[in-house]
């Protein structure tokens, strides 16, 4: 035990305090610049900085925030920033959390959007993208084994996570129907006393144990919860459908301003599941559904955003970015991009800010809840199999130049044309996944070697 330190017992809650706002702004600054590789990586990042470093919060404060942020839809490492600088400050520090972790990536993402379109055709700029999307299918297999080793906690995790899959790949089914199904199903079976659904009990242990500051100071939220949350949870409604409702009634439905307004308005309220969740249904209803990008954009998007800090989730920039650019409306196309661009990431990250000010003193209150933690252990299953059919929609189109689809006997199945495919990407992503699992280098690694291997590839005049 030599190598044990020895923790001294935590001093009374008087002898210490929680941090200013201004200290607290200069680290979720740094959170947001050092929040690379997917909401895994993003959390994981949170978790170092904000309880093993700062010791703000204990373990078991962060597992139950996050646990309500996976309860919702869109970005749930946003909402966990945000949930996080509200319990310090209240609706002022999680605003402040959860603009700053959004502002680094956005900014960069904006850059990255204009070089595509500007230069993503020449040789080298077409050559990395290429390289990328290798990378992609690696990484999106990486976030699946994460987060089924989390989830998956026995046999019924697992046929639940089946289910879903088969439902969305297979069925075509509505993905926030799967959704609600699995936590229906999660809620029953901690109801009943299912094994694997029954997590709830772990925080309210944990938090008898000295973890954090907040939880040797007052509780701040114990009086009227109802009465603190309407105000700003009003605000953040407002600011999120104010533009939504503006556009639409000044441009009228489709106008590409107004449908990206509408659009990505309902995809924050539909995907629950995270930030892999919500792609899935972008992917297909952008892709398929308004034809704003091809399947290969998605995945230059999506290689693009595991670039940049801040949540992966803003591929959707990228997503708006394309479909105003495309249909500029008599804008000067780089100005409409940019436009339509910001507009998709504002209508994406404002709801979470209603969800966490209305809810989280609520929340609060429910920690150590076996019902609420059931629901949560059934969507994470379903959000396994989500993530699975997101990984084989993004290999199709990545290996196979063509692919074709079948809606015969109740089916709704994607399927790839054999002869159609790409030798060439094929070998990229082998690589890619013996540089991710074998020699498990890092995401920014991968991303550079992979692209690398494009440029190469295109030079030579093989891709």
């Amino acid at each position: 035990m030599s190598d044990t330190v020895q923790v001294s017992p935590s001093p009374a809650p008087d002898a210490r305090r929680l941090p200013t706002l201004g200290e607290a702004l200069r680290v979720w600054l740094k959170v947001a610049l050092l929040s690379f590789g997917g909401p895994a990586g993003q959390i994981a990042t949170m978790h170092r900085i904000v309880v093993e470093e700062r010791r703000w919060v204990s373990d078991a404060r962060f597992l139950h925030a996050l646990n309500y942020c996976m309860l919702l839809p869109g970005p749930e490492a946003q909402q966990l920033a945000t949930y996080l600088g509200w319990l310090m400050h209240g609706a002022r520090g999680g605003a402040i959390a959860g603009l700053l972790f959004v502002l680094p990536g956005a900014l960069a993402m904006l850059g990255l959007s204009l070089l595509y379109v500007t230069a993503g055709t020449t040789p080298l700029i077409a050559g990395a993208f290429y390289g990328l999307k290798a990378a992609v299918i690696a990484i999106v297999l990486q976030a699946l084994l994460r987060v089924g080793r989390k989830a998956l906690a026995g046999r019924a995790q697992v046929g639940l996570a089946a289910l879903a899959f088969l439902a969305i790949f297979v069925f075509g089914a509505p993905f926030p129907a799967v959704i609600a199904t699995a936590a229906l199903i999660g809620f029953a079976a901690a109801r009943f006393g299912a094994p694997g659904f029954r997590a709830g009990a772990a925080a309210a242990a944990l938090d008898a144990e000295y973890g954090g500051l907040l939880d040797t100071s007052a509780a701040r939220f114990g009086g009227a919860p109802f009465r603190e949350a309407i105000p700003p949870a009003l605000a953040a409604l407002a600011l999120w459908l104010a533009p939504v409702a503006a556009l639409t009634l000044a441009l009228g439905p489709g106008n590409v301003f107004a449908d990206i307004a509408s659009f990505f308005s309902k995809m924050a309220v539909v995907t629950f599941g995270g930030a892999y969740a919500a792609l899935t249904y972008v992917a297909q209803q952008a892709v398929e559904g308004y034809g704003w990008l091809r399947p290969g954009e998605m995945l230059d998007g999506l290689g693009l955003a595991e670039t940049t800090p801040g949540p992966l989730i803003l591929v959707l920039q990228f997503v708006g970015f394309l479909a105003a650019h495309r249909t500029p409306g008599g804008l000067d196309p780089l100005l409409a991009g940019a436009l339509g661009g910001l507009l998709a990431t504002w209508v994406t990250f404002a709801p979470s800010f209603f969800w966490i000010f209305l809810g989280a003193p609520f929340v609060e209150r429910l920690r150590g809840n076996r019902l609420l933690s059931g629901a949560l252990a059934g969507v994470s299953a379903a959000v396994v199999g989500v993530i699975l059919n997101l990984a084989l929609w993004f290999a199709l189109h990545a290996l196979f130049r063509e692919t074709g689809r079948t809606t015969a006997y109740g089916l709704d199945l994607s399927y790839p044309a054999p002869a159609s495919l790409d030798p060439v990407a094929l070998a990229l992503t082998a690589g890619a996944l013996v540089l991710a699992f074998r020699l498990r280098v890092g995401v920014v690694t991968l991303l550079a070697l992979t692209a690398a291997a494009g440029v190469v590839c295109k030079l030579a005049g093989i891709a």
